[in-house]
């Protein structure tokens, strides 16, 4: 059946290459380096090397403390992060500079995936967080390359959507050398997938430490606004900022909207939203101040959440208003920020659970309820200091994924 697989995407190249064209319209890094994509490498590794792949944006973040982990853990080994994203590749470099090398993923072909093996060669591969690849997973262990899940996540959605491939998924998820699971309820998902070796050993985002500059200049630019309050609609998704704003506009209580769009493809497009819902706005990438008559603060910029957070007073976090899975709160919570939710946290059930359960964060039905008790928030800065200070007790109490990531790769991997 693994054939059959592989005849559709063959089938469905020309649309790849087709939707490769139309995204680098707005992100030209689409139409960089497609040879990787299909598994010729430009890069030449000097030394063994360590692979770890992060699909975009929120697992290259995620990903950074075990990175760093391995790089002290074997310092004689390259480690070479993949991506499949063009933002994900931008946020390679923004976290991890030129101590990794860097190349897109290529896709699921058999040869393509043979030949990126084959040239790089691998001692050891990380998958973060639920990148499962039938064609990978088979050339990897023909190639005596142990591969393990990290910081893995299985929602019920998708352990019904693998079920319904169980043919082609249960073969790749039983390939796999150990699977580290965010939660018990994630292992147990796993474990029901096929996945051998599951061990519950925490969420890695719990580890992250935020840039430090980043939050001294958001702590600066609060400053600057005096009094006034600070609300941040972040990491929004399309539909979203639409429902949020028609709910903030009809009411103007002084506060400054912070909104930052999770997709920089949409900046533009949430940018002309806003002036048509009449708000008056400045933009982060022009260095526009938002000076009192200013409603809105667009932030249009990449890899600068630590500044949105260090500068807000609440936050609302975005792709939790549509049946998206939500947005990651640790940040947030990090930073002794006060989190408001929507419904759908599927995809961050357990770390939501967490933060709700310790007075982090309050989860809402819809987006009236949740600008709602933004607003009584805003309102209440006892309350808001309890929370923060809850938020961050909750992500102290639960460090240390990384080392016990690490135990695991010791395990696979040994000097």
């Amino acid at each position: 059946m693994r054939t059959l697989y592989t005849w559709l995407l063959y089938a469905a190249l020309p649309w790849i290459l087709l939707r490769l064209w139309w995204r680098g319209r707005r992100e030209p890094g689409y139409r960089d380096a497609i040879a990787e994509r299909f598994g010729y490498a430009i890069l030449d590794p000097k030394s063994r090397l360590l692979w770890l792949h992060a699909v975009s944006v929120g697992e290259v973040r995620a990903c950074a403390p075990l990175v760093r982990g391995l790089q002290r853990e074997y310092p004689d080994h390259d480690v070479l992060v993949t991506c499949l994203t063009a933002a994900g590749r931008d946020t390679v470099k923004q976290v991890f500079g030129e101590s990794v090398l860097q190349a897109y993923l290529p896709y699921d072909y058999p040869g393509a995936v043979r030949r990126f093996l084959e040239h790089y060669r691998p001692k050891f591969g990380v998958l973060v967080e639920t990148e499962i690849w039938p064609n990978l997973m088979r050339a990897c262990a023909a190639h005596g390359v142990p591969v393990m899940l990290a910081n893995a996540r299985m929602s019920r959605k998708s352990v019904q959507a693998y079920q319904r491939l169980s043919w082609l998924s249960r073969p790749a998820f039983a390939g796999l050398a150990a699977v580290c699971a965010q939660g018990a309820s994630d292992a147990r998902r796993l474990s029901r997938l096929g996945a051998p070796n599951v061990a519950v050993t925490g969420n890695l985002k719990f580890d992250i430490e935020p840039d430090a500059a980043k939050a001294e200049e958001g702590k600066a630019f609060r400053a600057a606004l005096r009094h006034r309050k600070v609300l941040l609609l972040a990491s929004t998704r399309e539909g979203e900022e639409e429902r949020l704003l028609g709910e903030l506009g009809a009411q103007d209580d002084g506060a400054l909207i912070v909104l930052v769009p999770r997709h920089p493809r949409r900046f533009e497009e949430v940018a002309a939203l806003a002036a048509r819902m009449g708000f008056t706005l400045a933009r982060r990438s022009l260095g526009e101040a938002p000076h009192q008559g200013r409603r809105l603060y667009l932030g249009d910029t990449m890899g600068e959440m630590a500044f949105y957070y260090a500068m807000c007073d609440v936050a609302v976090i975005g792709g939790s208003f549509e049946p998206l899975g939500g947005q990651n709160l640790i940040e947030a919570c990090a930073a002794g920020i006060p989190v408001v939710t929507g419904p759908h946290m599927f995809n961050f059930a357990d770390v939501t659970r967490l933060a709700v359960e310790a007075g982090a964060a309050l989860q809402s039905s819809d987006t009236k309820a949740a600008v709602r008790a933004a607003r009584e928030l805003l309102e209440d800065p006892g309350r808001c200091a309890h929370m923060g200070i809850a938020g961050k007790r909750l992500c102290a109490q639960h460090r240390g994924a990384a080392e016990r990531h690490l135990a695991v790769c010791r395990s696979l991997l040994p000097n």
